[in-house]
């Protein structure tokens, strides 16, 4: 009995021997890769939080650690050299047209930060070092973060498009809207519904605090924009984040000088002294079909009570028909007609044209609105020389600045407080005080001034936002960044650096 004892304890332990000496090659080869090629591989797996795709750089399969030790520290190593060269000079090279997109990348040499990424201790580091460099990718790497949990949790219900829906009136898209709601609001969720098709005002109130979170008027009424705002989905914002934190890397440090930006999709300007913001004011700009162009000058000069010369376009597409209608449609704001007769611009009676006569293609008339009250142009245009005439302008429409999407001009763009703007551009001009700017616009006299100092003029396209902290996300208007998006996806011609 004892001799049997012991053999089964030998038999026993050959067993536990058999599968150690099994077991420990695969451990073995784990144990070839070190641990901080392990840590730099996880680091690259979650790019995703800093806007980036993970298979965009040829990230070896976790499983390969064991397989193949050497091919997976090289795999990961030439990953995290693509990924680092991408996170300092920015994914996206800038797309045709997009002279707002600016990038220092000398100021960032790649020699300097492979040598780093090659030497460290902890490579994982120097990557997350290079996704926190841009201003602001805390902030947009908090929101990316919350926008992958929502779309992880699934879509939200969905609005059915059309017209507007009224608060207190009765719709059989108003339970689809509360079932939205219901779904990011507790109070809706909570909420007794006494008759579902009902736009009550519990719904409204919920509605009102969707419509001020989103920067949208807060009027309860769930028109084309809060429909919109209602069914984006969290993967649109996770897009929207990517770009932006793409569109900041190696983005050049501001200087000293005063500058003046106007970001189209923020319906916003904001003039800045080095970082400070010294001046900010709602903007209207270009509607989709006549969008305002993206465009680097300077401000030069300013002009008082001006005329406007009416673009072709804005002719044809847009008086020719009131003309049609009425020929005397545009008598009431000042606009007059011009025809060139044998050599001379001559004035035309608008009741002695036949104006169904004429079309775009057809059109031998000039327009000039004289200044005044009515003028498009307002009392006040800035003037910015550029090679598509946009300038900034005042606007009689004053009562459209209550309105939280401004794309409503034909290109140029409308100044929310233009006296203020104009006290900012007269700084420093001898004798230009606010009783002076007053008098040179009540008079009703056109000149104009040049600027002593003439800041330079950005009109940027960002669709999200960091303000204090917030981000916000606005609609892609005119579709700059789905174009960016694909420049992403295909990536940057690789340096040397990136590929040595």
């Amino acid at each position: 009995m004892p001799s049997t004892k012991l053999d089964r304890r030998l038999m026993l332990g050959s067993a536990a021997a058999l599968a150690f000496s099994v077991a420990r090659p695969a451990r073995a080869e784990w144990s070839a890769v070190p641990e901080p090629i392990m840590r730099l591989h996880e680091r690259l797996r979650g790019l995703d939080a800093d806007g980036l795709d993970p298979t965009w750089y040829g990230l070896p399969a976790r499983e390969a650690a064991m397989s193949d030790p050497a091919g997976f520290q090289s795999a990961t190593h030439n990953a995290a050299r693509q990924a680092l060269t991408d996170l300092l000079h920015g994914r996206a090279m800038a797309p045709p047209g997009r002279v707002d997109i600016r990038r220092d990348t000398p100021a960032l040499p790649l020699n300097g930060w492979m040598s780093e990424l090659a030497g460290s201790a902890e490579p994982a580091q120097v990557i997350s070092r290079a996704a926190d460099l841009p201003a602001g990718q805390a902030a947009l790497r908090a929101a990316m973060a919350e926008a992958r949990a929502r779309e992880a949790r699934g879509a939200l219900p969905a609005v059915p498009t059309g017209g507007i829906i009224e608060p207190g009136r009765f719709s059989e898209r108003v339970p689809a809207l509360r079932a939205r709601l219901a779904a990011t609001d507790p109070v809706v969720a909570a909420a007794p519904v006494a008759e579902p098709n009902m736009y009550d005002e519990v719904l409204a109130e919920a509605v009102r605090r969707f419509q001020n979170a989103a920067g949208l008027e807060a009027d309860g009424r769930v028109g084309a924009g809060t429909q919109m705002a209602l069914n984006r989905t969290a993967s649109m914002d996770v897009r929207a984040l990517s770009i932006a934190m793409d569109l900041r890397r190696a983005a050049p440090e501001p200087g000293r000088e005063r500058r003046i930006e106007v970001n189209i999709p923020d319906f916003m300007l904001h003039v800045y002294e080095g970082q400070k913001v010294v001046l900010e004011m709602p903007v209207i700009i270009g509607r989709p079909q006549r969008a305002t162009p993206l465009l680097t000058t300077r401000l030069t000069s300013v002009q008082f009570n001006p005329p406007w010369g009416v673009p072709v376009r804005n002719a044809v597409e847009d008086k020719l028909p009131l003309l049609q209608r009425n020929p005397l449609a545009l008598v009431r704001n000042g606009t007059r007609i011009f025809q060139r007769v044998d050599g001379e611009q001559v004035e035309v009676d608008p009741t002695t044209v036949e104006w169904r006569n004429y079309s775009r293609t057809n059109f031998p008339f000039t327009m000039r609105q004289d200044p005044g009250e009515a003028n498009a142009l307002g009392r006040i245009k800035f003037v910015m020389p550029n090679s598509e005439d946009i300038f900034m302008h005042d606007t009689p429409e004053r009562h459209l600045f209550g309105r939280s999407e401004r794309a409503f001009s034909s290109g140029c763009v409308r100044l929310g407080r233009p006296m203020d703007f104009l006290a900012m551009a007269v700084e420093g001009m001898e004798g230009w005080d606010r009783n002076r700017m007053a008098r040179s616009v009540s008079d009703g006299r056109t000149f104009g001034i040049a600027l002593r100092r003439q800041p330079s003029v950005r009109l940027i396209y960002r669709t999200t936002v960091v303000e204090n902290g917030l981000v916000r996300i606005r609609p892609d208007l005119y579709g700059h960044d789905e174009a960016y998006w694909r420049a992403m996806e295909r990536g940057p011609a690789r340096p040397m650096a990136a590929r040595a």
